[in-house]
């Protein structure tokens, strides 16, 4: 193999890396885990004085288990459907037709 085709494999290499990185799902699920957790953890510790200004409703230990589910979901989503980068083909044919709406 030329140089060259071993610098496109290694383009494609770091085009694949970045695009599972910086995958939405990824970080919505991230932070949705990582506050759902804080505010399950506001909820176990809610005192009677917090129950009694929320009718009696530990709304914190509610929206923590639900952002904890969304985020979890998210991530398993990521899991089983991860992101698959362009192929050098298709990057091809999209340079090929030009820029989009002109």
């Amino acid at each position: 193999m030329s140089d060259y085709q071993h610098e496109v494999e290694e383009l494609e290499r770091e085009s694949a890396t970045a695009a599972r990185l910086f995958d939405v799902r990824r970080i919505i699920g991230g932070l949705f885990v990582v506050y759902g957790v804080i505010v399950t953890i506001a909820g176990i510790t809610a005192s009677d004085a917090d129950l009694k200004k929320a009718q009696d409703i530990n709304i914190n230990l509610w929206t923590g288990l639900g952002m904890l589910v969304l985020g979890l979901f998210f991530l398993v989503w990521l899991k089983l459907r991860p992101t698959v980068p362009p192929t050098t083909e298709e990057l091809r044919a999209a340079a090929d037709d030009g820029p989009a709406g002109g």
